[in-house]
């Protein structure tokens, strides 16, 4: 199957591609992830978010593709579905973000001479990949990703870890450049270099230039791979009904589905 700018997003080609989203899906919640890929179940959520990051995005993509983004989306963009009548609340602060990063120089200098939305495949150990590249400069070796988050400098709890971390770790984006990278130079033969321009969703956004150069990001890098080595096989077997998908039992998913088979005795409540 090849992939195009059209079916890239559609259920049928997560069937022979994994993605790194697919990936931590699975990580999360393997009966939730199995159900979404069946597209049995939905999760109920509020969209305002992803549209956020879509409006930011598709800006930086081009005119066309920003202009195509109103267009598909303008009854959720625009008060009362009418552009006359101006945009929403809640994505104004989506101006402000691409704002601060139009205005930025190096922001403009690396990301915006790349080719835009370029679709990546390749084997990882023994499976088939795909990606999106946001910005990919091959001419120098290079890539760059935009993230949107709510604040930059949050800290977030890690059980893996035991202890806080910062945004890039939590939402792994570690494992993210590393497969990016990896099907960069499977597709092109090309080692490129990852980077992510951060933008956040604070009054006035916050925004910045993050690489991946030192020992700790590269040994988190290929620390991500190893767990893609160890975990896919038996992700596949699960969505080939080889095995029985896991609950985690607090996930969306699972506690609309859950029944009840047990007492629970009061001292063994788990936290998180």
């Amino acid at each position: 199957m090849e992939l195009t700018q059209e079916n890239y997003y559609q259920h049928d080609t997560s069937w022979k591609y994994m993605s790194v989203s697919l990936f931590k899906d699975f990580l999360n919640c393997e009966a939730q992830a199995l159900a979404k890929l069946k597209e049995e179940w939905q999760p109920v959520s509020d969209p305002t978010a992803l549209l956020l990051g879509n409006y930011v995005h598709s800006y930086f993509e081009s005119k066309e593709a920003h202009d195509k983004f109103l267009e598909q989306n303008k009854k959720s963009l625009f008060k009362y579905g009418n552009p006359d009548k101006g945009i929403k609340k809640d994505f104004v602060k989506g101006d402000e973000m691409i704002k601060v990063l139009d205005e930025d120089e190096a922001f403009r200098n690396i990301y915006m001479p790349g080719d835009k939305e370029v679709i990546v495949t390749g084997n990882l150990f023994g499976h088939e990949w795909k990606g999106k590249i946001d910005s990919l400069v091959l001419d120098k070796a290079y890539f760059c990703d935009i993230k949107t988050n709510q604040d930059l400098h949050k800290k977030h709890w890690s059980e893996d870890l035991n202890r806080y971390t910062n945004f890039i770790s939590a939402y792994g984006y570690y494992m993210q450049m590393a497969v990016y990278r990896e099907l960069i130079k499977q597709t092109f033969d090309v080692e490129c270099q990852p980077f992510i321009f951060g933008v956040s969703k604070q009054t006035p956004p916050d925004h910045e230039a993050y690489s991946f150069n030192s020992p700790d990001a590269q040994y988190y890098m290929n620390e991500s791979l190893e767990l893609i080595k160890k975990n896919q096989d038996h992700i596949f077997e699960v969505m080939n009904g080889e095995t029985e998908p896991k609950r985690c039992g607090v996930c969306e998913y699972c506690r609309q589905t859950k029944k009840i088979t047990a007492f629970i005795d009061a001292n063994d409540i788990e936290i998180y």
